[in-house]
């Protein structure tokens, strides 16, 4: 790998890709489908995987992930 390719490689703290996952953030907030989606959210946790989804926020704000027990 020379010199030039690894200045294009990011890892940790990847500036170039955070603001492009915020700016689509941004753009789907201002124009996205927000509402159906939120709908789709509510079924979902009301349906029969709600208790699986209930249970996996809980375990994300605990800050465990899936690959962690």
């Amino acid at each position: 790998m020379t010199q030039n390719d690894k200045s294009k490689v990011q890892g940790e703290g990847d500036y170039i890709s955070a603001k492009k996952f915020q700016d689509a953030e941004r753009e789907f907030a201002a124009h996205g489908p927000v509402k159906e989606k939120a709908r789709e959210a509510a079924d979902a946790l009301d349906g029969p995987e709600g208790a699986e989804l209930e249970a996996a926020r809980k375990a994300s704000a605990k800050g465990k992930t899936a690959n962690k027990e």
